[in-house]
C-alpha cells in the first residue's frame, strides 16, 4: 500500500516558471546591506530557493582567502535554514570562476609556517583539509544544490561543481582541471568526485593529467552536466525553474533522497539498501506522504500542498 501511495505522490507536476529575463534579474540580486560576505551575494529569488552567487566579477570570481571561509559559513547556515529547500549557485560577471586566486593564496600554500619539515607538513595538511571543507560542506548540505556555469570554470571551479548535485552550463562554457599546469595535484575534491560523475576513467585521467579544456558538448556527452543552454539568461531561467520543481516537493522526501544518493555512491548496494531501510522506517511516517498522495489523486498541483518546514 505504501509503495502505491509513494508512486502516486511522485507523479510529475508543472513546476515554478518565470519568464527568462525576470528570472535572471531575480537570480542576480545583490546581497543585502550589511551582508557578512565579501565574495558571495546571497538572494532569495523565489520561495524556498536560495541563490549563492560568486561575486568577485572584477577578479573573474577568483577564489581568495575570504571565499574559502565564507563558503563554509554560508552552506552551514543554509543547511540549518528551514526556509530553504534548494540552492542555486552561479557566478557574477563574464565567467563562472578562474579558480584559485594565486596572488592572495600564495602565503598559505607556498610559505607554510613551521620550525622543521614535520611541523611545516602538519601545518600544510591542516591548510589543505580546511580548503577541502569549503566544497565538502556543499555535498554535506542536505538541500539539493544546482550549479549553473557560464564561460570558464577553471581549477577550483571544477572542485566546486563536482560537489554539487545538478550541473548546468551554457554553450560557451568550458572546464579545466588546471592544477598540473601550476605544479600540483588537485587536492580539494576533483580527483575524488569526478571519477564518480564521469563514467570513463580514461577521460578523467586525460583531463587531470593534460589540463586540456573540456567544452560544453563534451561535458554533456560525458555526464559532467545534464543540460546545456544557449546563453546565461536562459540557463538561469532554467535553473530557477528546476529549483522550483525541487522546492515544490516534500522536503522530507527531497533531503532524504539526496542523503541516500550520496551514501549509496560511497557504499555497496547491500549497504545502501540497509541504510535506506533504516532511514525510511521513520521517514515514511511523515504526513508528507499522505498529503502528496491525496493531492495527486485530486489532480491538484503539489504547489497547493503546505509542507511543514524541516
Amino acid at each position: 500500500m505504501v509503495s502505491v501511495i509513494v508512486r502516486s505522490a511522485l507523479q510529475k507536476y508543472r513546476g515554478l516558471w518565470l519568464p527568462g529575463q525576470a528570472a535572471v534579474r531575480a537570480m542576480s540580486s545583490s546581497s543585502s546591506p550589511g551582508s557578512p560576505y565579501t565574495t558571495l551575494a546571497i538572494s532569495h529569488p523565489a520561495e524556498s530557493i536560495t541563490h549563492v552567487e560568486l561575486n568577485r566579477p572584477e577578479k573573474r570570481n577568483a577564489m581568495n582567502k575570504a571565499f574559502w571561509r565564507e563558503m563554509v559559513t554560508c552552506f552551514n547556515e543554509i543547511a540549518e535554514d528551514p526556509d530553504c529547500r534548494v540552492v542555486v549557485v552561479s557566478g557574477a560577471g563574464k565567467i563562472f570562476t578562474a579558480g584559485i586566486d594565486l596572488m592572495d593564496m600564495a602565503s598559505d600554500v607556498l610559505q607554510p609556517e613551521g620550525d622543521d619539515v614535520s611541523r611545516i607538513s602538519w601545518n600544510l595538511r591542516k591548510t589543505i583539509t580546511k580548503y577541502q571543507e569549503t566544497f565538502s560542506v556543499i555535498e554535506r548540505c542536505p538541500k539539493p544544490v544546482v550549479v549553473a556555469v557560464h564561460g570558464a570554470c577553471v581549477g577550483g571551479g571544477v572542485d566546486l561543481i563536482t560537489a554539487c548535485d545538478i550541473r548546468l552550463c551554457t554553450q560557451d562554457a568550458w572546464f579545466q582541471i588546471k592544477e598540473v599546469d601550476i605544479g600540483l595535484a588537485a587536492d580539494v575534491g576533483t580527483l575524488q568526485r569526478l571519477p564518480k560523475i564521469i563514467g570513463s576513467r580514461s577521460l578523467v585521467n586525460e583531463l587531470a593529467l593534460t589540463a586540456r579544456r573540456m567544452y560544453a558538448d563534451e561535458a554533456k556527452s560525458s555526464g559532467l552536466v545534464s543540460r546545456v543552454f544557449a546563453d546565461k539568461e536562459t540557463m538561469m531561467a532554467g535553473a530557477l525553474e528546476m529549483a522550483g520543481e525541487i522546492a515544490g516537493r516534500s522536503p522530507v522526501a527531497v533531503q532524504g533522497t539526496k542523503i541516500n544518493l550520496i551514501y549509496s555512491r560511497d557504499h555497496s548496494v547491500a549497504e545502501g539498501l540497509d541504510y535506506m531501510a533504516s532511514w525510511n522506517m521513520s521517514m515514511l511516517q511523515t504526513q508528507d506522504v499522505m498529503k502528496s498522495a491525496q493531492a495527486s489523486m485530486e489532480k491538484k498541483s503539489p504547489k497547493t500542498i503546505e509542507f511543514s518546514k524541516l
